[in-house]
């Protein structure tokens, strides 16, 4: 058995503000509709927190100031390929709101998301970001089926 395999690196942000705003991003992506937070993929030779920082300034136009890593998702693609999800969120933040071709972004209370349309396992992500007892959303193939495991 080999010990090593392939991976593809990606980053997913929270930004939060003091009156229990959230950022979120209405994705454009017909393969992942739906209301969101703002992320993408690490480049090569970028480091996490520098790729959590550059997504949500070209998703957002914000800096995030205090970004926390806290978090993980990941989940088996295929025998070869491991997707990895790494969960970051700030507090603090600069710069001018603005919208990108990755979709609309606004802030909502938090406690009125249960009225958007969010993406599939948006709720589990929301878990691991808000819960410090949890620090890692693991999809787990078993039976043909997808089991999401939180740990």
């Amino acid at each position: 058995m080999a010990r090593e395999e392939k991976a593809i690196f990606t980053v997913l942000c929270l930004i939060s503000d003091e009156n229990g705003n959230i950022l979120v991003e209405d994705r454009k992506d017909p393969k992942w509709p739906g209301v969101s937070l703002p992320g993408g993929h690490v480049e090569p030779c970028e480091s996490f927190t520098q790729a959590a920082i550059r997504e949500v300034w070209e998703e957002t136009g914000l800096t995030m100031e205090d970004s926390r890593l806290c978090g993980v998702k990941q989940f088996q693609r295929n025998e070869h390929t491991r997707y990895v999800v790494f969960l970051y969120k700030a507090t603090k933040y600069s710069g001018t709101l603005h919208s990108s071709d990755e979709g609309e972004v606004f802030w909502i209370k938090r406690n009125e998301l249960h009225k958007y349309l969010v993406v599939e396992d948006f709720e589990e992500h929301l878990q691991v970001f808000e819960n410090d007892e949890i620090n890692e959303f693991y999809y787990e193939q078993k039976d043909g089926n997808w089991n999401v495991k939180l740990f």
